[in-house]
């Protein structure tokens, strides 16, 4: 699975950052959710090298072999797209195509959001763009519809949810959130040798700095104070699962249906794939095909007429 595969670290905004990189050409960040690392896009890193671009997929702030900083407050959608900017400088590029799944998504939006100056376009997975609002983050609009048992509520307190898992076990909890619909064994997209590789990185890194990511959210919510009902302009690819959880989330369905164009003009198809949460890793040839063809259709060409 890693062959080919380079692993390096490098310091960037503050932390020391791990990334695997293989290929040359254009370059693709692939930004990973929760609770990943670099390992999510396995099934894309060697296919989009082959294909002639040079892909890095590196471990977020506070996940995998990152350095993962003790304050909440140092892992808000500033950080993180600092980050990013940053390990841009270090490559010695000015733009990226970027692709991000789940809170990797969210992080792309924001990045497009924040610096459109540095994105040559932008595939994203299971979370459509949210745009800020004066009434509250979507923390509290899904808090509100879902009550206080919601995860990424049960999230918020330091300290309660790392014990909870610590009791679950990493092996379990993951295989649990991975295969949604596998009650026995594994299947042809994860297998136990992924499981174990996912484990043993969790095990030594803990829960703690990915949590932080969701703790976060409020402290970005009111730094984007700025960016009220501000959309994103950069030329997109949005693809969902069928069953994503993300999809059946309140008001999230209506708003793909309804509103995503309005804020994200330049949308340029919405895909929805047969599958979960993790379509790249579950249709992985479907997405890869699809990614592909987004990305050739937007190298050299100039930004400005996309």
């Amino acid at each position: 699975m890693e062959e080919g595969l380079h692993h390096r670290y490098v310091h960037v905004n503050g932390i020391r950052m791990h990334f695997v990189e293989q290929g040359r050409g254009p370059l693709i960040l692939l930004l990973h959710g929760f609770p990943e690392f670099w390992y999510s896009w396995r099934y894309q890193i060697s296919f989009l090298a082959n294909a002639g671009f040079h892909v890095v997929a590196p471990d977020l702030r506070g996940f995998g072999e990152t350095e993962a900083p003790q304050r909440v407050d140092d892992y808000t959608s500033f950080h993180v797209v600092g980050d990013l900017i940053s390990l841009l400088d270090v490559l010695g590029k000015e733009e990226a195509f970027v692709v991000g799944h789940d809170f990797g998504a969210i992080f792309a939006w924001d990045f497009c959001l924040l610096r459109p100056d540095r994105v040559r376009a932008l595939v994203c997975l299971s979370v459509p763009f949210l745009p800020r609002k004066p009434s509250g983050s979507f923390l509290s609009e899904f808090r509100a519809e879902l009550g206080e048992n919601f995860y990424m509520h049960r999230f918020q307190e330091l300290g309660k949810q790392e014990m909870n898992f610590k009791e679950m076990g990493a092996k379990t909890l993951l295989k649990k959130i991975f295969l949604q619909d596998h009650t026995e064994g594994m299947s042809s997209w994860f297998s136990e040798y992924d499981l174990n590789y996912y484990t043993g990185t969790y095990e030594k890194s803990g829960f703690t700095g990915p949590l932080n990511v969701y703790r976060a959210i409020e402290r970005t919510w009111e730094l984007k104070a700025a960016w009220t009902n501000i959309g994103v302009k950069t030329s997109t690819l949005f693809v969902i699962g069928s069953r994503d959880i993300v999809y059946h989330m309140p008001g999230i369905k209506s708003y793909i249906e309804n509103r995503f164009k309005n804020d994200v003009p330049n949308l340029r198809d919405i895909i929805f794939l047969e599958g979960n949460h993790f379509v790249h890793q579950e249709d992985y040839e479907k997405f890869n095909q699809l990614l592909l063809q987004f990305l050739q259709a937007h190298n050299n060409v100039n930004r400005c007429s996309l």
